[in-house]
């Protein structure tokens, strides 16, 4: 097939924009022809809470894609729309996570459909958000209703596709795992490379929002510490007031043990973070999916996560990781204490790493085709 893909591409930065790079390889691995298209303007400077939207690390093998798409012009929509049109590609697809984009990608979606050849797919991170806004459904139908497949990759994502558009033609496939940040290095090795001279090593990684829990880990930790000494580095931008998780630190006597790096972490030093920890955690208060799990599992990471959206398909219970219950640091204290106390390292490290090939690019792009050349839901 002659493929676009349209969303966040290097030389924007993010998992979004490792992820399409990782599919654009997989799908150019089956022999299909694949162009990316990412924006000139992702996100109007006033809503982006991070620092910087440019990727500032590595990006080796993987070109710049074009900078076409404004976000917030809809006569750019029209032009971008037109131009795909006029390429004709057989195959459009768009990483949905945010209803923000969907009139963006609606208008896209419909002008470039007007050729009567190229179909739309749209793989959904997301279905609505996780901290919801006015228009949310409004956007998110809008943008659907020019889709002619949908992927999913939780039984969450599922029932929401289903609640939006109970008519979908769509496939399951779980979130593939990151292999882009290279391989894992020997525990000693990447953490004489941080300077890390903890026995024990807990990882919270990537973006901090509040539905990600940081202000539930904390707590946990301040239990944890009072049977174990541990570690925990919190790494990732902040999309909050960092000042909050500080004089939470402060105030629960942790500043001895917790090591914020908050900034953005460069490609080429994601894999020293994670094959520093024991294992990384995931406290959510809410989720869809998340990515990090995948990013750990490519580091032969146990997790430990809350129940919440498809987590627990992911990280299996006892096998993989801990599942805990969401918001309740005690059962997240209990949990840390269990993984060390029963050596689950030495277990579920085995696990991980024979587990992780359910989560191929092989098998989603297997999905991907299989839909595109079917008539039949796999529900």
């Amino acid at each position: 097939m002659k493929i676009t893909i349209l969303g966040t591409a290097y030389p924007l930065r993010g998992g979004i924009a490792h992820y399409n790079a990782l599919l654009a390889d997989a799908l150019q691995g089956r022999h299909h022809k694949v162009n990316t298209i990412t924006f000139k303007r992702q996100y109007p400077a006033f809503l982006f809470p991070g620092k910087t939207q440019q990727e500032t690390g590595e990006m080796v093998h993987v070109p710049p894609a074009p900078q076409r798409v404004d976000s917030i012009n809809p006569l750019n929509w029209l032009s971008v729309g037109r131009m795909i049109r006029k390429e004709r590609p057989d195959l459009l697809i768009f990483k949905y996570w945010l209803p923000f984009f969907g009139p963006c990608f609606g208008t896209i979606a419909r002008v470039a459909r007007g050729n009567g050849h190229t179909k739309v797919l749209f793989i959904c991170d997301n279905v609505l958000p996780h901290e919801h806004r006015p228009g949310d459904k409004l956007f998110t139908r809008y943008a659907f209703g020019a889709g002619d497949y949908f992927v999913v990759q939780s039984a969450a994502v599922e029932r929401d596709l289903l609640t939006i558009l109970p008519g979908a033609k769509y496939r399951y496939a779980p979130h593939p795992v990151y292999t882009l940040f290279g391989q894992p290095v020997e525990k000693h090795d990447a953490r004489r490379q941080l300077g890390i001279t903890d026995e024990r090593v807990l990882l919270f990684f990537g973006y901090v929002r509040r539905y990600k829990g940081l202000h539930v880990l904390l707590p946990a930790i301040k239990e944890v510490r009072k049977t174990l000494p541990v570690r925990l580095l919190v790494v990732g931008e902040f999309y909050t007031d960092q000042a909050e998780y500080r004089k939470q630190i402060e105030d629960l006597g942790l500043q001895d043990c917790v090591t914020v790096h908050a900034d953005y972490v460069p490609n080429e030093r994601v894999g020293a973070f994670f094959s520093a920890a024991d294992v990384v955690v995931l406290p959510y208060v809410s989720a869809t999916q998340s990515g990090i799990t995948q990013i750990a599992y490519n580091f032969n990471k146990p997790v430990i996560a809350s129940n919440v959206g498809g987590l627990a398909e992911v990280v299996k219970h006892g096998r993989t990781g801990i599942i805990v219950p969401p918001d309740q640091p005690h059962a997240l204290a209990e949990a840390i204490l269990e993984y060390y106390h029963r050596d689950c390292e030495s277990t579920m490290t085995p696990a991980v790493a024979s587990e992780k090939h359910l989560y191929s690019w092989e098998h989603f792009v297997d999905a991907i085709e299989s839909l595109c050349s079917s008539n039949a839901n796999d529900a």
